[in-house]
């Protein structure tokens, strides 16, 4: 793969695992602590909710689903 799309995967695994870390969290609260822009927060949300891994259960807000992971390095 490329250098680019392997920042991509590790950077979505990560937010994943700030998410189900954390309960609930706002996009704000992504952009904050991975220091990227908010439109690229939507972007790995956009995926991870494809993939039905996360959820907003309001407006701004994210959360994981119940959905079994099996995470690898």
């Amino acid at each position: 793969m490329k250098p680019t799309t392997d920042r991509m995967l590790i950077r979505i695994k990560d937010v994943y695992l700030f998410i189900r870390d954390r309960g609930i969290v706002t996009t704000d609260d992504l952009v904050d602590a991975f220091g990227i822009t908010p439109r690229t927060v939507q972007r790995d949300l956009n995926v991870l909710a494809f993939n039905g891994l996360v959820d907003s259960p309001s407006r701004g807000k994210w959360t994981t689903t119940e959905k079994r992971v099996k995470l690898t390095s």
